[in-house]
C-alpha cells in the first residue's frame, strides 16, 4: 500500500492486509464518499490485493497520508493490526458531550 518515506523504508505494509483502510473512520470527504467513511467499513478504494487505488491522488485524505505502518500498529498479523486500529479509533473518538 505504501511507497517511499523514512518510516516506510524501515517498516513496510503487510501484503494484502488493508487493516488501515478498514478499521479507522475517515471524517473528511474522499472520492465516492462525500461524508467520509465509518469505522470498520472497508474503503472503496482498497483494491482486491490490499493496495490503495488513490494512494498518489491529491484526493487521498490527509488522515490516510499521515498514517504510516509501524511494528506497533501492524503487529504480527492482519488481526493484530485491526485490533490495534480499532483500539486507537475508540481511544480517539470524541466523548458524546463533545459532538
Amino acid at each position: 500500500m505504501a511507497t517511499g518515506g523514512d518510516t516506510e523504508a524501515a517498516f513496510t505494509c503487510r501484503p494484502g492486509c488493508g487493516a488501515c483502510c478498514t478499521a479507522p473512520s475517515i471524517s473528511s470527504p474522499l472520492p465516492g464518499l462525500p461524508q467520509g467513511k465509518g469505522a470498520g467499513v472497508r474503503c472503496p478504494h482498497l483494491t482486491a490485493d490490499g493496495l490503495c487505488a488513490i494512494y498518489h491522488s491529491p484526493e487521498r485524505p490527509a488522515v490516510c497520508a499521515s498514517l504510516r505502518p509501524s511494528p506497533e500498529m501492524c503487529g504480527g498479523s492482519r488481526a493484530d493490526a485491526l485490533a490495534y486500529l480499532e483500539w486507537l479509533e475508540a481511544a480517539t473518538r470524541p466523548a458524546p458531550s463533545d459532538r
